[in-house]
């Protein structure tokens, strides 16, 4: 991944995704933002207790460094489930600007140019979807429930059924997120993940003692992606653990809740 702009509104990029010419993409981190005491600087989530005024300035400072219009924004509405909602220009400003009409809305995809794609985080994986054949797009989020509800997966699908989508065209992205060395979990939910019986656990649940697990679950985002039939070689990982870098980056474990949130940005560019 690269930081861009980082003496000023920094945020981060894939290689991989940068590479593709019609698509604008960003990742939030902490810094660059007007938010203050427990949110400082960069807070993007309008529930958290934060000035709302702060947040929107936030906003529209990612925006410009991100080079988007703050009007085509739309937001998700996530309770760690699996519905993916397909959103268009008469979409724009839920969840930022306007209240958001739906509730439990983990996944947005879309094919207009006219809108951006925002879904939070601070720990979870961000996923992202590129098609480039049919250049439509597709955010997700997935902290261990949606990742057991394989919700990769569920996007691969709604994108094919609405956009005519081959899996093989999709080139994705997972992460960051807190990764397998920090993020320990129990036995009722390392047994979830052991459930996932067509997936190699043996790479993404890793036994310690006392009935305590560690999970890596950008690598079982990638199998799952891989199962729904994404080529391999077309999924990229991030080397960036969120709460190793909670400097720069929200972690819900390392602050032990008291935070801002990040956002995941995905838009199509109008053709030239």
């Amino acid at each position: 991944m690269k930081l861009n702009n980082a003496d000023t509104v920094p945020f981060l990029t894939y290689n991989s995704l940068s590479e593709i010419y019609f698509i604008k993409h960003g990742f939030s981190t902490r810094l660059g933002g007007v938010s203050e005491g427990i949110f400082s600087t960069m807070n993007l989530a309008f529930n958290r207790g934060d000035d709302p005024d702060a947040v929107t300035e936030n906003y529209r400072r990612l925006c410009s460094s991100i080079g988007l219009e703050f009007d085509s924004l739309v937001a998700s509405a996530q309770d760690h489930h699996t519905f993916v909602r397909k959103v268009t220009r008469d979409d724009r400003g839920v969840g930022i600007t306007r209240p958001r009409d739906i509730q439990s809305v983990d996944a947005l995809i879309t094919d207009d140019p006219e809108v951006t794609l925002v879904t939070y985080y601070a720990d979870c994986n961000p996923l992202f979807f590129v098609d480039t054949v049919k250049k439509t797009v597709g955010l997700a989020h997935a902290g261990w429930r949606g990742t057991v509800g394989r919700i990769g997966q569920k996007v691969v699908e709604k994108m094919t059924t609405e956009y005519g989508t081959n899996p093989a065209d999709l080139v994705c992205a997972v992460g960051p997120a807190i990764s397998k060395c920090c993020y320990e979990v129990d036995l009722s939910c390392a047994q979830q993940f052991y459930a996932l019986g067509d997936l190699d656990n043996s790479r993404f649940v890793f036994p310690k003692k006392n009935d305590k697990f560690m999970l890596d679950l950008l690598e079982c985002n990638r199998q799952i992606l891989v199962a729904a039939g994404v080529r391999p070689e077309n999924i990229t990982l991030s080397d960036l653990c969120t709460r190793c870098n909670s400097d720069l980056l929200w972690s819900h474990r390392a602050t032990n809740g008291q935070r801002g949130t990040m956002c995941a940005f995905m838009h199509i560019k109008e053709e030239v």
